[in-house]
């Protein structure tokens, strides 16, 4: 594929479906009380320098939370998430996601709700195991800001 085209699938890929940013802009402004609590934890490079962003469209979704440099996506799970055909849904798409090298961490509404601190800390432990040597991402090297 010619480096134009390339372009332009990705282009079309992340920004080209106007229904998508149309339904991602909705999300944003009717955000549930656990992504509320969240994003004000996240945002401004809160975490670790990292910029997040809310309601982020990738490739024919709309992922929760998404930091770019990390390819990490955060889903915040509520109960609908927890029924048998939204299961196979969310399996086949976390599935797509990964298989095209993002990460993907969930935290539930009530892990959020009742205890904040412990979430950030196990997003904080799930970008340090992105970042560490092992995996070969970054090499060992931490973010710096």
């Amino acid at each position: 594929m010619k480096t134009r085209s390339l372009i332009k699938f990705l282009y079309m890929a992340y920004y080209g479906n106007r229904e998508l940013v149309k339904r991602a802009r909705v999300l944003r402004s009717n955000m549930t009380t656990a992504e509320i609590i969240l994003w004000s934890r996240l945002r401004s490079k809160q975490v670790d320098g990292y910029k997040f962003r809310r309601q982020q469209p990738i490739f024919e979704y709309v992922v929760d939370f998404y930091c770019h440099e990390l390819r990490l996506i955060i889903e915040v799970d509520g109960e609908v998430h927890s029924l048998t055909e939204n299961k196979a849904y969310d399996g086949r798409r976390e599935n797509i996601l990964i298989i095209n090298g993002y990460h993907v961490i969930h935290l539930s509404n009530f892990e959020i709700e009742t205890d904040t601190d412990s979430a950030i800390i196990k997003i904080k432990s799930y970008i340090d195991m992105i970042l560490s040597p092992s995996r070969g991402t970054t090499g060992g090297q931490k973010h710096e800001k």
